[in-house]
C-alpha cells in the first residue's frame, strides 16, 4: 500500500508541477505561423520513425524518404510545379530507426545522398548531372578506409564554404569520428583531419551535438561519452571549439591534441555512469551576449532527473539546474529509446531575453522563458513553431504521432520555410514490431509563413 501511494503521490506532484508552470504562461508573440501552401508527397511506411530529408534550393526542391514499402525514395520538382518527380533507389530499409537519410547540394549542384548506416559499409550516391535525382548513382567508397561500420552521416558546410561530411566509424561503445572533404574540382572525397576527431581507446566513443557556428566564429562541439551499447552507460560532458575545424581547443583556449581522448582537457561535468545523461539529447546555444550554452539532463541530488544548462563565463564552466522536476527517468539498454525529457538549444529573442524549448513524459512540452542570470525556468512563453492542425493525427491505427523534419536548404520566400510531415508509429528498440501495421501515411508538404 505504501509502494501504491508513493507512486500516486509522485504523479499527482508531476501533474501540479505542471499546472504550476502554465500559471507562468505570458505571450510572447501574438501572432502564429500559418500554411499557405500544402502538397502531397507521397505515401510512407508508418511501422517505425526514421527521419527523411527535405533540401530546397531555389528553383529546386528534393524529398529522400523510405517509400510505403520501406525502400530509398527521392522525390524531385522545381518550386512552381505541383508535380513530383520520383527515383527509387535498390535499397530497402529494416526496423533501425538510427537509419535516417540526409542530402546535400555541392556547389555545382551535384546531388549527394547517404543513410540507413547503422555499423554497416558506408552507403552514398551522387548525382552524374547537376540538380538531377534521376541520375543518381551509388559509388562504393568515398576515401576507401574506414568506411566499413558507418552510423550517423551528416553533411555541413566548412569555415570557407567547402562540403563537409562526419560520421562515426565504429559501433556504440567503440567508435572514432571522421571527418571528410569534397573536392569541387576533381568530384573527390579526402580526409579533412589526418586522424579521427576523437578516439575512444577501443573501450568508449563520443556521441556529438554540432559542429554549430556560433555567434563568434568558432565552431562549437558537446559529446559524451559511452562505455557500451547500453544507454546508461553514458558520462563526462565534453566540448571544443574550432575556427577551421582542423585545430581544436577548450573554451579557455587552450589547444586540444588529435584525436581527443576522455582524459585529454576537454570535460564540462563529469556525469557518471548512471548518472541520468543520455547521448542525443545535449544541445549546443548561446545567450545575448553571444557565450556558450551546453544543454543537457542528469540526476539531482535528490535523484530526480533534471535539465541543465552549463554557460562558459569569466574563465570557467558555470552550471545551472533550470527545474525542480519531481520525477526520475530511468532508462539502460540498446537501440532507439523513446525520451521522457527532450531539450532544444539555449535561444536570445531580438529582446535580449532567453528562450528554451522542451518536451517531458510528465509535465508536458512548450517553450521556457529564462532568467538570463540564473538560466533557471522562470515561466513558459505562448508561441507555437507550427500550425495547430498539423497535430491531429489523420490515422487509425492506435498510437499513431506525428512526425516533421525541418528544411535543410531554404525557402526563396521572405518569412516562410518548408517542412514535410508524416506519421509513424513509436520506436521499438529497432526490434521489428509482429502484424498488424499501420497503413502508409501520407508524406506531405508545408509551407508555412513564419509569425
Amino acid at each position: 500500500m505504501q509502494t501504491v501511494f508513493s507512486h500516486m503521490g509522485k504523479r499527482f506532484c508531476a501533474r501540479l508541477f505542471g499546472v504550476v508552470m502554465m500559471l507562468f504562461a505570458v505571450p510572447l508573440e501574438a501572432s502564429q505561423p500559418e500554411v499557405v501552401e500544402t502538397l502531397d508527397i507521397a505515401p510512407v511506411w508508418s511501422g517505425h520513425p526514421v527521419d527523411f530529408c527535405l533540401l530546397t534550393k531555389a528553383p529546386h526542391q528534393f524529398v529522400a524518404f523510405y517509400d510505403e514499402h520501406r525502400q530509398w525514395t527521392v522525390a524531385q520538382r522545381r518550386l512552381e510545379e505541383k508535380s513530383w518527380t520520383f527515383t527509387r533507389l535498390p535499397i530497402t530499409t529494416g526496423w533501425d530507426s538510427h537509419n535516417y537519410l540526409t542530402m546535400a547540394l555541392d556547389d555545382e549542384g551535384y546531388l549527394h545522398l547517404t543513410g540507413d548506416m547503422h555499423c554497416v559499409p558506408l552507403y552514398y550516391y551522387r548525382s552524374e548531372k547537376p540538380y538531377d535525382a534521376r541520375s543518381l548513382r551509388r559509388i562504393d567508397r568515398m576515401v576507401g578506409e574506414q568506411e566499413s561500420r558507418t552510423t550517423y552521416p551528416k553533411f555541413f558546410r566548412g569555415p570557407q564554404g567547402d562540403l563537409i561530411f562526419m560520421y562515426r566509424d565504429g559501433s556504440s561503445g567503440d567508435g572514432n569520428q571522421i571527418f571528410n572533404r569534397y573536392d569541387l574540382a576533381s568530384q573527390t572525397w579526402m580526409r579533412l583531419l589526418d586522424r579521427p576527431l576523437t578516439d575512444g581507446e577501443g573501450l568508449r566513443n563520443a556521441y556529438f551535438s554540432g559542429p554549430v557556428m556560433g555567434p563568434d566564429g568558432y565552431f562549437h562541439l558537446s559529446w559524451v561519452w559511452r562505455e557500451s551499447p547500453d544507454a546508461s552507460t553514458n558520462h563526462d560532458l565534453s566540448y571544443a571549439r574550432s575556427k577551421d575545424l582542423r585545430r581544436w581547443e577548450t573554451a579557455a583556449g587552450k589547444a586540444l591534441s588529435l584525436p581527443i581522448r576522455l582524459n585529454d582537457g576537454a570535460l564540462v561535468d563529469a556525469v557518471p555512469v548512471e548518472g541520468g545523461m543520455i547521448n542525443g539529447n545535449h544541445r549546443i546555444g548561446f545567450d545575448a551576449q553571444g557565450r556558450v550554452i551546453l544543454s543537457y539532463h542528469k540526476h539531482d541530488n535528490k535523484g530526480n532527473t533534471q535539465p541543465w544548462n552549463a554557460r562558459w563565463d569569466k574563465g570557467e564552466w558555470r552550471f545551472f539546474q533550470i527545474t525542480d522536476w519531481p520525477w526520475r527517468w530511468e532508462f539502460s539498454g540498446g537501440g532507439s529509446l523513446q525520451f521522457g525529457i527532450q531539450l532544444g538549444p539555449v535561444q536570445a529573442e531580438a529582446d535580449g531575453t532567453l528562450t528554451q524549448s522542451f518536451r517531458h513524459a510528465e509535465f508536458g512540452g512548450g517553450t521556457w522563458r529564462l532568467d538570463p542570470e540564473s538560466l533557471k525556468a522562470v515561466g513558459k512563453i505562448s508561441r507555437r513553431d507550427t500550425p495547430s492542425g498539423l497535430g491531429k493525427i489523420e490515422g487509425v491505427f492506435p498510437e499513431l504521432a506525428m512526425r516533421t523534419k525541418g528544411d535543410d536548404g531554404a525557402s526563396p520566400i521572405p518569412s516562410s520555410r518548408y517542412l514535410i510531415r508524416w506519421e509513424t508509429l513509436s520506436a521499438n528498440r529497432d526490434q521489428p514490431r509482429p502484424k498488424p501495421w499501420p497503413e502508409p501515411s501520407m508524406l506531405r508538404l508545408y509551407l508555412i509563413k513564419k509569425p
